[in-house]
């Protein structure tokens, strides 16, 4: 599918580890002539870690797709009522994140993005990174993974004799979900052998 022309928004949240990859993705979307807009979580867009510096990221992903970030809730709450976006992606999307969108929790930017784009019944793509998608937050990946409009990039246990609950999505199949999304269908398969 051409998605030339789409307008994307691409909500980033704490999972700090996987940024190197989700740069690569986003200039796949740019690179195929997308429109992307950056969300970020307000933990995303404020902490420094060993992964590197919050205000660092931030630059690079809009350096990448030439448009300002969405860094709060009230930035984000007109996506819903002026229809601003085609499609949201969500990578990477945390256990807490996940729980917080199974439970209509809206307390961050990301969330009232979600939320917002929802109300107009458009695709919902989640890159899933948890240390607990298979403990506690089994129970709301499941939710999600029953509601209309929520698409999965596929995902696997990327270390599963050391992080036995951690899951992980094959950020390096965004696009490809992204496009079956649009057409309103998963991508599959949905659970993969996770290669990191």
């Amino acid at each position: 599918m051409n998605i030339e022309g789409y307008n994307i928004g691409f909500a980033i949240t704490g999972s700090f580890c996987t940024y190197g990859k989700i740069i690569s993705e986003i200039e796949k979307l740019v690179d195929a002539k997308a429109n992307v807009i950056p969300i970020f979580s307000i933990n995303a867009s404020t902490m420094d870690t060993r992964f590197g510096k919050a205000e660092e990221w931030i630059d690079k992903i809009e350096e990448t797709t030439g448009n300002k970030s969405i860094l709060t809730v009230q930035e984000a709450e007109p996506i819903g009522p002026n229809n601003l976006l085609d499609v949201l992606t969500i990578a990477p999307c945390t256990g807490n994140t996940i729980a917080k969108l199974a439970n209509a929790i809206t307390d961050t930017p990301v969330l009232m993005a979600a939320k917002a784009h929802l109300r107009n019944m458009k695709p919902l793509v989640i890159g899933i990174s948890t240390n607990d998608g298979l403990g506690m937050n089994a129970k709301n990946l499941g939710i999600l993974l029953n509601t209309k409009n929520y698409y999965f990039v596929p995902f696997g246990q990327d270390s599963p004799y050391v992080k036995f609950n951690s899951l992980v999505a094959r950020m390096d199949m965004i696009l490809p979900t992204i496009e079956m999304a649009i057409e309103g269908k998963q991508i599959q398969p949905l659970i993969v052998q996770n290669i990191l």
